[in-house]
């Protein structure tokens, strides 16, 4: 005996006696050994011929090596079994063919990647669109029964979405102001063009960086929450408790949400428009030897009502995207806590490339119509 219970034949092993599992160890040492110089083309044969009794772990263990050879290209077969344990053999499908590995996927090319993320966002633009549908549908039906919806809610969300995030806001935003009139004045020092920090402050920052700004540090607090709760409430079954008690979703959970927004965003934009102003005012004090009263001047004087109003329209718009993609991406969430971040993740993701479209509608659309 080359081992336990098996001896070595021209171009076979062969086994005899009862081949039980508490040897299985020892047997698969002494069968690694006699298999590792094995050569692709060559031929092992597992002989059971002498073979009284064999378990189930010890089949399973002969099926596994004799598709180990296989997949060497050495070939190997069961053979000569006795009727009884023929059986297992069978049973172990032993008697068959191994299954060819499957072949991995090939990696996607990089037109195969491009039409996969084109048509994902085609889906998801589609999904906003038929919740917007939805929210209007809606809306249309609170004008008749406006008792139905969640107004108590409103003024909850109006201080977690506004009054939380002063904080955040006005440093950003004083940071913005701050950093771009200390940008600008490297360049206006040149040309003794320093009370010109008020222009480009003021109106770069209410017309475009001041409700942007806003909007993009709304979208990473309240957006994201939004998706997270109701992406939990979804999981968690919620909003079908919701559905069968009559409450409708819509109205209960996204319309107060998305008033919310509108009214607070706005607010946060004049707010950001303020403390920007300030911003680039301290680097005029500091570093270009302006005056209070002649930088607040020159900002007077280059800033319209129009401008305020237009960063003001944006937010509004930005307010509705905000809302909408972050309760639609939540109503989308589905297997448990990790669904939730998948979609918490994609809200946020959306909601930033949908903010920098708009943006650039807006600044399309006001550049053709001279506005």
């Amino acid at each position: 005996m080359a081992g336990p219970h098996f001896r070595v034949a021209p171009s076979a092993l062969a086994f005899e006696g009862r081949l039980v599992f508490s040897e299985a160890a020892g047997l698969w040492q002494e069968l690694s050994k006699q298999v590792e110089p094995l050569q692709a083309g060559q031929a092992l044969d597992f002989d059971l011929s002498r073979v009284e009794s064999v378990d189930g772990g010890i089949m399973a263990l002969l099926v596994h090596l004799r598709a180990e050879l296989r997949q060497r290209h050495v070939r190997c077969e069961i053979v000569g079994a006795q009727p009884s344990v023929q059986e297992i053999v069978r049973l172990y499908r032993g008697d068959e063919e191994p299954a060819a590995p499957h072949p991995g996927r090939p990696a996607p090319g990089g037109l195969e990647q491009v039409g996969a993320a084109t048509v994902h966002f085609l889906e998801s633009t589609r999904n906003v669109l038929g919740f917007l549908g939805d929210m209007i549908l809606s809306m249309v039906g609170l004008l008749k029964e406006p008792r139905t919806a969640n107004w108590r809610e409103v003024p909850r969300i109006m201080e977690r979405a506004g009054a939380d995030a002063v904080p955040i806001v006005v440093l950003i935003n004083f940071l913005v102001g701050f950093v771009m009139a200390f940008q600008g004045a490297v360049q206006l020092k040149q040309f003794g063009a320093n009370i010109f920090v008020a222009d480009l402050v003021g109106l770069s920052i209410a017309r475009e960086l001041g409700p942007l700004m806003t909007a993009i540090i709304v979208c990473g607090r309240s957006g994201a929450a939004f998706a997270a709760e109701l992406g939990s409430m979804k999981v968690s079954e919620e909003i079908d408790a919701l559905r069968t008690l009559g409450f409708g979703p819509m109205s209960y959970l996204v319309l107060p949400r998305t008033l919310a927004l509108m009214l607070v965003l706005p607010a946060l934009t004049l707010l950001a428009d303020l403390v920007a102003i300030l911003g680039g005012l301290v680097v005029g004090l500091v570093s270009l030897d302006l005056t209070v009263v002649a930088y607040l001047n020159e900002t007077r004087r280059a800033l319209s009502a129009w401008d305020v109003f237009s960063g003001v329209l944006k937010s509004v718009v930005f307010a509705i995207a905000i809302a909408l993609i972050a309760c639609q991406q939540g109503f989308a969430a589905s297997g448990g806590a990790e669904g939730v971040g998948r979609r918490t993740t994609q809200a946020v993701v959306s909601i930033l490339f949908a903010l920098i479209l708009l943006d650039a509608a807006f600044t399309m659309f006001f550049h053709r119509f001279g506005l």
